[in-house]
């Protein structure tokens, strides 16, 4: 995939950059495994604004991808590539040997026709997915388990990849994108290859309507806001609220830790490199 731009036709199409969609799927997603996503437009269960600039948005259909990868000893190919309105890469559909179909996510350079498969003491393969006792170390992996049996969680997003940077007796070694290295359980499972849709972080939206699309409402700063409404707000002209950042709700918006989990403080072997 590679991005497109749009001849300066209007003042949007100008600035607008895309990724280019023409390999993809073309029909509509394997109904099976979809459900209907209804849109929760920021709201909790009691419909209240508990997440603001949430809100309208083109309708959505919930693709169930299956991020356990538990069907074993059994080879599947890989029938299309789509796009996932639910997340920033892409996913593919796979099709068994004895009929069954899944969503996988979508790993870089892998085509139609492909050959994957699940479990142990398989082929290190674009695509493939085994524990990390059985991955070498420096090997790209995605949809890494933090613990065995519970599904991925680490490395799903556009791009993205961590790396086994070495071992600790039943604990691997992951390198994060962030510079984090943390132990996980030689038993969970993780995936070859690198996420697709690496461009993603190169598109420019080009105009307000399509963040609209996306269900992203305007968001107004603190500081042209009423003292009652937010902690910047009031002054005279264009003041900055006389105080450093903070959230609407008075929490400090920058280098405040947020992190509260001691319980699992002993699996970080490193902390994420700082900003500089």
């Amino acid at each position: 995939m590679s991005l497109k731009s749009f001849k300066p036709y209007t003042k949007s199409s100008r600035g607008t950059i895309l990724v280019d969609k023409s390999g993809l799927w073309k029909g509509k997603p394997y109904k099976p495994l979809t459900s209907v996503n209804n849109a929760s437009k920021g709201r909790n269960n009691a419909g209240r604004i508990t997440s603001r600039n949430h809100g309208g948005g083109h309708k959505q259909k919930y693709r169930h991808v299956d991020f356990y990868r538990k069907k074993f000893n059994m080879s599947a190919e890989v029938e299309r590539i789509e796009y996932d309105p639910n997340r920033s890469c892409y996913i593919m559909l796979v099709k068994f040997e004895d009929g069954q179909k899944f969503y996988y996510l979508a790993p870089q350079n892998i085509k139609v026709g492909d050959k994957i498969e699940n479990g142990p003491n398989i082929e290190i393969k674009n695509g493939n997915c085994l524990p990390l006792q059985d991955i070498p170390v420096g090997i790209n992996i995605h949809n890494v388990e933090l613990q065995p049996g519970a599904g991925g969680k680490i490395a799903r997003s556009a791009g993205t990849s961590v790396t086994i940077s070495g071992v600790d007796g039943n604990y691997s070694l992951i390198k994060m994108t962030s510079g984090e290295v943390r132990k996980i359980d030689s038993r969970a499972l993780a995936t070859i290859g690198v996420l697709s849709n690496p461009d993603q972080k190169n598109i420019k939206i080009g105009k307000a309507g399509r963040s609209r699309w996306l269900g992203r409402r305007p968001h107004t700063r603190g500081v042209v806001m009423n003292p009652v409404d937010h902690p910047h707000g009031g002054g005279e002209g264009k003041s900055a609220g006389g105080r450093h950042p903070v959230s609407r709700t008075g929490q400090s918006a920058k280098g405040l830790k947020t992190r509260d989990n001691k319980r699992t403080d002993k699996f970080i072997v490193r902390r994420r490199k700082k900003r500089g």
